[in-house]
């Protein structure tokens, strides 16, 4: 089978190019060139796929299996992508996001078939736009796409959190020096993180499968945790007993800071359960197998097998004191 990763050096497209690849997959990659990667056996396309005459250079006369853009954001990126692809790919897939999904939620178990609605984050309506598009292009010509909405995916060099810095050391640091940590309302709400190795597992299986054409899914692990658990296990990694948690309603992170609150009312600050019936139906015997408690153990071993991968964010820290001030002048 050959298949075309539009991007494709992500940490998520990352780990889903090494078991493509494992599993015997022909797997090109088309992007500028310009992030190093340690995949070996991907042959490199070499062009800005923003810039579709260069694109169009580079992919030549050649045909896919199946094509996945997993850099696509806007209405615009798949009007180029269905001009780029018509009539050169038996499949395209869409990586959309779970955050596309109804917010605030009306049912907190996630099927593919939750309506799409999210007034919160523009990141999501752009996600739904494409979404749209591409449905249309299939229902009024043929196009065939397959639709995959991540939600919260991490991998080693990564801590899938809300609040705190996502890839950077400046989570650890705070709680192992005792400052306080921010969790968005009380913590209770319920939510989901993938390992990117067991999102892999799921995706890998819907690349030239014919069913899927059509179809969308989601692939998530059946872990549920609270956002207080989700904390509580990364300290407990860092050998931190007692974190110092500071819980602050999400509309008011909102208000002090407005692109983290957009994340928070957009997606994490509601409770969602993902019904993974349908991957594994399409994917037999998909299955999550890396726990929240082993895979962000992996995280911290990386971040800490070399001490210039333990860096601070200096923003991340401005912006959690900022919260942590203005909260405090009201309390």
């Amino acid at each position: 089978m050959k298949v075309l990763f539009i991007g494709g050096t992500g940490f998520i497209s990352t780990a889903v190019s090494r078991l493509a690849l494992a599993r015997g997959i022909e797997l090109f990659h088309l992007n500028r060139g310009k992030r190093e990667s340690d995949i070996s056996g991907v042959q490199s396309l070499i062009a800005d796929v923003h810039q579709p005459d260069q694109a169009r250079l580079a992919l030549g006369d050649q045909t896919w299996d199946a094509v996945v853009d997993w850099i696509a954001y806007t209405a615009d990126d798949i009007e180029r992508d269905l001009a780029l692809f018509r009539g050169r790919t038996k499949q395209f897939i869409f990586i959309s996001s779970a955050s596309a999904y109804q917010k605030p939620p009306s049912h907190p178990i996630i099927t593919e078939s939750t309506p799409l609605y999210n007034p919160y984050w523009l990141y999501s309506r752009n996600k739904i736009a494409c979404e749209l598009r591409l449905t249309q292009a299939h229902r009024d010509e043929g196009f065939p796409i397959t639709i995959v909405r991540p939600s919260l995916t991490y991998d080693q060099m990564n801590f899938p959190i809300a609040i705190g810095g996502w890839n950077s050391y400046t989570l650890i640091d705070r709680l192992k020096t005792g400052r306080p940590i921010i969790v968005h309302g009380d913590g209770s709400s319920l939510w989901v993180v993938t390992h990117s190795d067991d999102f892999a597992r799921g995706f890998v299986g819907l690349l030239g499968n014919g069913q899927a054409i059509g179809h969308a899914f989601h692939i998530t692990s059946d872990e549920v945790l609270t956002w207080n658990q989700i904390y509580e296990i990364i300290a407990d990694a860092a050998g931190v007993s007692q974190p110092n948690l500071v819980h602050i309603a999400s509309e008011f992170i909102a208000k002090i800071a407005p692109t983290t609150g957009d994340g928070l009312l957009g997606d994490k600050a509601w409770s969602v359960i993902f019904d993974n019936t349908k991957i594994k139906t399409f994917v037999p015997g998909f299955q999550a197998v890396i726990p929240f408690r082993d895979g962000i153990r992996r995280s911290l071993s990386w971040f800490e097998s070399d001490r210039k991968r333990c860096w601070i964010d200096t923003g991340v820290n401005e912006e959690m004191d900022k919260i942590l001030a203005a909260y405090k002048a009201i309390t």
